[in-house]
């Protein structure tokens, strides 16, 4: 048992670190490459970020735990919105966001809807796969031409800057942190993934249990930094692209390449419980941005009061077939 929790110790560790070298030597080598800030945000950070749930989730696939890969994915979108922006919003009220942000919580909900849809049967095809992937490729194309055409629109580039911060005299960092944040991130999923996977046997917990909670917390650790690091110098913008663009990615992306790899047998617990927490999650974040002025302390207490409500369900809820 000692092992295992050093192996998850380690590989949450080593997911955290690898995130944030990948992210911030792509961010650096592009910018040095005349790439825009834009295409760099939407683009580069957006997966960058996103990295921890798909080497996790195809890892779990591969090893034969679909529930991890699927809860992996489900259970980290549910964390970003309840936990992280619940979190940021109790740190300093979200408010003033970019109208792109509302256009894009449109695209998690629809991308949380799909997901919804796709659970309904007994399993996630490679077909399906493709398709999500299809939708994504999409999504960027369309993105990055309606933000080029709203120059008051700045919520990815915003994101670009958030990455920045390697000095230009030392241009051999870049390469070294992107690549050293791929090997971080390759041994550190491998940890994760075994770990969980013996724990989960060990206290006979339910893999989808596991992969809801502590691996999809442990993926979810760049954008939790991110957004904390967002709320503190009050940047709103940054707080929720970095959510909601990774919600994104995690459905159409993730999910699209995990099943073209190995699909996944879905079940039923996904259909009648966490699928459906995580649509209702999307559709309270844009409620709250189309609707409200502001997302306050109010708002970000309720939202983790619902998400340690839902951690407990999940873990008194029992194995579920």
């Amino acid at each position: 048992m000692l092992n295992d929790l050093l192996l998850v110790g380690a590989g949450l560790v080593l997911l955290f670190v690898g995130g944030e070298g990948l992210v911030r030597g792509s961010v650096a080598m592009a910018e040095r490459l005349g790439v825009s800030k834009l295409l760099i945000g939407l683009v580069i950070v957006g997966f960058g970020t996103s990295t921890p749930e798909l080497l996790v989730s195809v890892r779990a696939a591969l090893d034969g735990a679909p529930e991890i890969a699927l809860g992996n994915v489900v259970g980290s979108n549910i964390a970003n919105v309840l936990l992280i922006v619940g979190l940021a919003a109790l740190i300093t009220p979200i408010l003033g966001w970019d109208r792109t942000a509302v256009r894009e919580a449109m695209v998690a909900t629809f991308a949380a809807l799909v997901a919804f849809v796709l659970v309904q049967g007994q399993v996630i095809s490679r077909v399906e796969g493709i398709a999500m992937l299809a939708v994504m490729v999409g999504y960027l194309l369309a993105s990055y031409w309606l933000e080029r055409r709203d120059r008051m629109a700045k919520t990815f580039q915003q994101e670009a800057e958030a990455f920045e911060g390697i000095p230009a005299k030392r241009p051999w960092l870049a390469p070294l942190l992107a690549l050293g944040g791929i090997a971080a991130l390759v041994f550190g999923a491998d940890m994760l993934v075994e770990g969980a996977v013996n724990i989960a046997r060990d206290f006979g917990v339910p893999d989808a249990v596991i992969g809801l909670s502590l691996v999809a917390v442990g993926t979810s650790l760049p954008e939790l930094a991110t957004a904390i690091i967002g709320a503190v110098r009050r940047q709103s913008d940054v707080v929720l692209g970095n959510v909601i663009g990774s919600n994104i990615f995690n459905i159409l992306a993730i999910l699209g390449v995990t099943v073209v790899i190995q699909p996944i047998e879905v079940s039923a617990r996904f259909r009648s419980m966490d699928t459906p927490v995580m649509l209702g999650a999307s559709l309270l974040l844009l409620v709250l941005l189309f609707a409200a002025s502001k997302v306050g302390r109010g708002w970000g207490a309720l939202m983790l009061v619902i998400y340690a409500g839902y951690m407990a369900v999940l873990f008194s809820s029992g194995p579920q077939t």
